[in-house]
């Protein structure tokens, strides 16, 4: 009676553990929930793990969340043994068969594949990974297609195809591309390591050994911890330090055995290699045959265990002893048939349903790159045409243009050079002077019809403008006197001032702006702002042809010369002048003064 009140007091005490937790657990979403769930388990904290999958289920059901109640199957088959996980992964799949996008039935099948491979039933493991791998390229999913293709990596890696296996472990580790977790990322750095060692490159696998150690400590992870301490001792074992490799795989077995996960075996075999490379026969035996214990148990193989059976059969040979000699014999039998089998199954299937597929896939990938390359080609191959017309045009059209401006050029010196000739004892003002004084003295009409019929520049505007103003009077005698200053400014070259205006001329001349503006347009057939711009463009193109030492000015010398505020304005009035640039019409000056 008393042996029952006290257990009756322990179960009270655990229920009422587990009502207080599960009340702290309410508080938590679901990423939360899963975040502490994959604490508790990657520290081996099983009862705990165990008490927030069966909340995050319960919680799941309680809301009719089915996608929530899909992830608390996937968590709670972790911490169970394989019957009763495979029917959660069935669950699974019954509860995700309406769920729309690209997550299952993907997930479903690497779930159950896993589940098949933790329990060595390798040739189902490759089958649901095939089907996985096959929806995932169907709904073009690329965490997916990763994650079939990393667990197809394990049992390449599992088979002893380290080098095919190292390639995917080591491209998914270095280009992660937020497809794999912080425990995945650890997990493929495992695999890498242990392709490496098997390779013999020890001294990649000893860099990720240490990268892979300080990341356990941070982490405090026991577990993560004793799997580096396992591949440092499974490297000096490599390089036949036996005395420290014992030393850490020994602690390793340790924490393994403690909660029966299945790397204790791998400890026991690599101790025992420890020992036969110590020439300790005895003390290799009795590590093998703990191994042998432990495999009975679970039956779960691998590979070297053919090299332990025939170590153990070879020993008791020598010794004689038939009895074990037998027994052994048979065990080796048993577990030589289901390597053979599962060796016969993945070696014939694997090249078949995923290596033949994958070259298949990457010989059309390679086409079609091959085809996207050609199509690049030619469309660039076209737009350096289509560039190189565009640049020709543009080049013609420039030449075109250059001489167009080198005619203008031309004839404008010439043009300049025939008047100083003909009258070489007269300024280019003075020249300037008689052509005002020539028309001055014309009828109104007269003049009009002379600047309209010589002066092609002037736009309707223009000649409206000279109408309007022609009817406006202006006292003769006004007139007269205006023209006679305008004479005058000219004359003494005063448009070279820089800041002159309409207003301040007016002010100069003693008269007013109407009258200056209305004898300006209608004597000289321009508003004030091109009378003032021509005079200075005429006083250039003169002074340029004659003046050697003028024309060796820099441009904004030659500008401020000239009264104009800045290079930019006088290039732009030039130009829009004469029809061609100063740089060109210099550059004839100094060619025609060659000859």
């Amino acid at each position: 009676m008393k042996v029952i009140f006290s257990i009756l007091l322990f179960l009270s005490g655990f229920i009422y553990a587990q009502k207080s937790i599960v009340d702290a657990l309410s508080e938590f979403n679901y990423s939360q929930l899963k975040s502490k769930f994959d604490d508790y388990y990657d520290n081996d904290k099983v009862s705990e793990s165990k008490i927030i999958a069966q909340y995050y289920l319960q919680k799941a059901k309680k809301e009719k969340n089915n996608l929530q109640i899909a992830e608390g199957y996937i968590l709670i088959h972790f911490n169970e043994d394989f019957p009763t996980a495979l029917k959660y992964i069935d669950s699974l799949e019954i509860i995700t068969k309406n769920i729309k996008g690209s997550l299952y039935p993907t997930r479903t099948y690497l779930m159950k594949g896993n589940l098949y491979f933790k329990y060595d039933y390798l040739k189902k493991a490759l089958d649901n990974y095939i089907i996985a791998l096959q929806y995932a390229k169907d709904q073009k999913d690329q965490k997916q297609i990763a994650y079939a293709n990393i667990n197809i990596a394990y049992l390449n890696n599992y088979l002893g195809k380290y080098a095919e296996a190292a390639k995917i472990f080591r491209y998914y580790l270095y280009n992660p591309n937020n497809i794999t977790n912080e425990s995945q990322h650890n997990q493929i750095r495992v695999s890498l390591i242990n392709c490496y060692i098997e390779l013999n490159k020890l001294d990649s696998a000893n860099i990720l050994i240490k990268e892979g150690q300080t990341s356990a400590f941070t982490g405090k992870s026991k577990y993560s911890v004793n799997q580096y301490l396992y591949f440092s001792g499974y490297s000096n074992l490599k390089q036949k330090k036996y005395t420290i490799a014992i030393n850490e795989l020994a602690k390793t077995y340790n924490f393994f055995s403690s909660i029966n996960d299945n790397n204790a075996n791998y400890a026991l075999y690599s101790l025992g290699k420890c020992y036969d490379g110590l020439n300790n026969k005895e003390k290799a035996v009795e590590y093998f045959i703990r191994l042998d214990s432990n495999i009975q148990k679970t039956n779960i193989t691998f590979p070297e265990l053919r090299e332990v059976y025939t170590y153990i059969i070879d020993y008791y040979k020598k010794k004689n002893d038939k009895e074990k000699q037998l027994y052994y014999i048979d065990r080796f039998l048993k577990v030589d048939k289901k390597l053979d089998e599962q060796f016969e199954y993945l070696s014939t299937e694997l090249p078949k349903k995923y290596d033949t597929p994958k070259l298949l896939q990457e010989k059309e990938d390679i086409i079609n790159d091959l085809k996207n390359r050609k199509t690049f080609l030619y469309t660039s191959i076209g737009l350096l045409l289509i560039i190189l017309l565009i640049l020709a045009y543009l080049y013609y059209n420039s030449k075109k243009t250059e001489k167009k401006h080198k005619q203008i050029a031309q004839d404008l010196i010439h043009s300049i050079e025939h008047k100083n000739l003909e009258v070489s004892d007269k300024s280019n003002v003075v020249l300037l002077q008689e052509l005002e004084s020539a028309t001055e003295n014309l009828p109104l009409d007269s003049f009009e019809n002379n600047v309209i019929q010589n002066n092609e520049s002037l736009t309707e505007e223009v000649v409206e403008k000279i109408e309007i103003k022609a009817n406006k009077t202006i006292p003769e005698d006004v007139i007269q006197n205006i023209l006679k200053e305008l004479r005058n400014f000219e004359a003494k070259e005063l448009f070279l001032k820089k800041g002159i205006t309409l207003a301040n001329l007016a002010k100069s001349l003693k008269t007013n702006t109407a009258y200056l503006s209305e004898i300006i347009n209608t004597h000289k057939g321009k508003n004030f702002a091109a009378y003032l711009n021509d005079l200075r463009i005429n006083y250039a193109l003169n002074q340029l042809v004659v003046d050697r030492r003028f024309r060796s000015y820099k441009l904004s010398v030659i500008a401020e010369e000239l009264g104009y505020n800045n290079e930019q304005a006088f290039s732009l009035a030039f130009k829009k002048k004469t029809g061609t640039t100063l740089s060109i019409y210099i550059k004839e000056i100094e060619n025609s003064h060659q000859y």
